[in-house]
């Protein structure tokens, strides 16, 4: 509808609202947040992520949080990103190179933009590029005016001003108010990509309902983001990345590690059983005691210990008395763990171990992620110690996992590891949720007879000891980590019966590979060029081989979820192909695994950068080993 307008004439003339900008439809997009560790960066692409979930969208993420808690403000150490890769086909990882890059101030702008692919769109809160900023990042001259920045597509808009026009009036202090810049951006790239605003300012409302002012700052800074976006003509056009095709059901976005603490609920759920957690904070598996600590209700009890030894002491002790005991934590907190593992392994008693790993030596990079504790899970205790290992595939495949592994872990009265990592963690994906009532229950069965009873007495299959509460009438016996008589469990100091024990323990674990079933393969069962992998390197190895498959070279993929015992099925299938290359985030562990147990000459690609595989990188290396049409 048009409304008339008198001009200095008297003549009188249509004038209609400003027609929306053209709307370009593309496949995928990766955008990261950045700025400072206070700007709310974390906060920002959480919310987006929601909204694309809520598009129907396939999506990947990447937080990047920087390792030192209190950096100071503007430096290049206290930067924080966060990428997310949303498209409307499926998504297997956050994204090589960023599409779109929002960048809060110059430290950011200086430690992200190498990513930012040539031509990407670069939008700078020009508001924080002061002198002494600019100093701070290392930048001898103002980026955003010495013509450097010419190759993408850079819109400059002085985000700290603006936020400040539009909270005018509020309650707020400077310092406060400053603080909503991360939803002013937010608004704008809900606009850029036609995201539906009323549930996200539900969500701001609902999030800062205990505080009324924050709550009312975010959202006035959320609407002036959109509205400028709507009424500039900034970019010349909007974008849309239609739904993807997925299968119908019901889904929730999930971290590795909110999927990894389901996984133990649900876990207690299917064994019958109550669920222990002992722990200790430690980054960055800190959320799967945060987040068991709600789950009061069904049947699980955290309790934060005063150190990693306490931790899974406890866990022990309550596995002792019957419930299922788990314990978390990542490389450093393992190395503290390790004479306790032992004695699990002594007892013969379920414990579900969780390494989330990071980036080593020591502190190492703590916030990073890495896939360098594989040695450790395999070897990390001293004797002849074997422990069951699996690794999770991608944030929603932690929670199978999980229940994988304390199926094993109960099964074969055994402690398990799962393998988990940052990037994994920290990350995000739409998980389809199951229906738990499909799930196959492994109810835990205790021994309550006491005639004939042997402690070290086993299954003539799993080779697993009978599972006793101790208090049962008749059942009296004694368990440590002095080497036991191999029936009566009476301590022995016999060569030839700790050589027996060691065997059958060794040979217990060598039998869960019965568990392991068929192979994790993409590709034919021959070729060129095989890509092994574990771990977190799924998503890009999965991606990599699929694109260079089309492009015709003759290369598939198998993916290992049991690290010990391996697949039973690897060996044979190994041959079948002319080369093999394993990418890991490590200097080479899995890769020496395969070396020695196949005799085959397998060959390393090793990351150790923090940061995970891109897939350009593992087409490069595929490209360069399986040429196309090679034979």
């Amino acid at each position: 509808m048009s409304v008339e307008e008198q001009t200095e004439s008297g003549a009188a003339t249509d004038v209609r609202p400003p027609s929306p900008p053209p709307m370009t439809v593309v496949e995928s997009v990766v955008i990261r947040f950045c700025g400072d560790s206070g700007d709310g960066m974390q906060l920002t692409g959480t919310e987006f992520t929601r909204a694309s979930a809520l598009a129907l969208n396939d999506l990947a993420t990447l937080p990047d949080y920087p390792a030192e808690i209190r950096a100071p403000a503007g430096t290049l150490a206290g930067v924080s990103g966060y990428q997310i890769n949303f498209g409307s086909q499926e998504v297997y990882t956050p994204g090589d190179q960023p599409d779109v890059l929002v960048a809060m101030n110059p430290a950011a702008l200086k430690m992200n933009l190498p990513d930012l692919i040539s031509g990407g769109i670069l939008i700078v809160n020009t508001g924080a590029f002061t002198v002494k900023n600019l100093e701070l990042a290392g930048y001898p001259s103002n980026p955003l005016e010495d013509g450097s920045l010419e190759k993408y597509r850079l819109v400059k808009i002085d985000i700290s001003k603006l936020v400040g026009l539009a909270l005018e009036g509020s309650s707020l202090g400077t310092k406060d108010a400053g603080r909503c810049k991360n939803f002013w951006a937010l608004g704008l790239m809900f606009w850029m990509y036609q995201r539906e605003t009323e549930r996200e300012l539900r969500s701001i409302q609902e999030k800062f309902g205990k505080k009324p002012e924050l709550a009312d700052a975010n959202i006035r800074a959320f609407k002036a983001g959109y509205s400028y976006g709507e009424n500039t003509e900034l970019f010349g056009q909007t974008f849309h990345v239609r739904p993807a095709k997925i299968e119908p059901g019901l889904y929730r976005n999930v971290t590795g590690n909110s999927a990894t603490a389901m996984g133990i609920v649900c876990a207690g759920q299917l064994a019958e059983l109550p669920v222990f957690f002992g722990g200790y904070p430690i980054t960055p598996a800190s959320d799967i005691l945060h987040e068991l600590s709600t789950y009061l209700h069904y049947g699980v009890t955290t309790f934060q210990a005063e150190d990693e030894i306490a931790g899974v002491g406890s866990a022990i002790g309550a596995s002792y008395s019957g419930s299922l005991g788990v314990t978390a934590t990542s490389g450093p907190g393992i190395s503290l763990k390790q004479e306790a593992i032992g004695l699990a392994v002594m007892l013969e008693l379920p414990l579900l171990i969780i390494n989330v790993q990071r980036g080593g030596p020591s502190t190492g990079l703590p916030t990073k992620t890495e896939q360098a504790d594989l040695f450790q899970a395999l070897y990390g205790r001293h004797g002849e110690c074997p422990v069951p290992v699996l690794a999770a595939m991608t944030p929603s495949d932690c929670f199978f996992t999980v229940l994988e592994a304390v199926r094993v872990a109960i099964k074969y009265m055994t402690p398990v590891f799962v393998l988990t990592d940052g990037y994994l963690a920290n990350g995000s994906e739409p998980w389809k949720v199951p229906d738990v009532s499909s799930l196959p229950k492994f109810p835990t069965s205790f021994r309550t007879d006491p005639a004939g009873f042997q402690v070290y007495d086993r299954d003539p299959e799993s080779l697993a000891r009978a599972w006793v509460r101790p208090g049962t009438a008749g059942l009296e016996h004694r368990i440590g980590g002095i080497e036991k008589h191999n029936l009566t469990g009476n301590i022995s100091y016999d060569p030839d019966n700790h050589h027996q024990m060691v065997k059958t323990r060794a040979a217990k674990v060598a039998g869960v590979a019965r568990e392991a079933g068929e192979l994790i393969a993409c590709g034919p069962p021959e070729g060129d060029l095989l890509v092994v992998g574990w771990g977190s390197t799924y998503g890009a190895i999965t991606q990599a081989v699929q694109t260079m498959q089309r492009e015709g070279h003759k290369v598939s993929s198998v993916h290992l979820r049991w690290l010990n015992p391996l697949n039973p099925r690897l060996g044979p299938y190994l041959k079948g192909f002319r080369r093999i290359l394993v990418p890991e985030m490590n200097n080479g562990q899995l890769v020496r695994i395969l070396r020695a147990e196949f005799l085959v000459d397998a060959e390393g690609l090793n990351k150790i950068q923090g940061k995970p595989f891109k897939v350009s990188e593992l087409c490069q290396a595929i490209a360069e080993r399986a040429p196309r049409g090679s034979k």
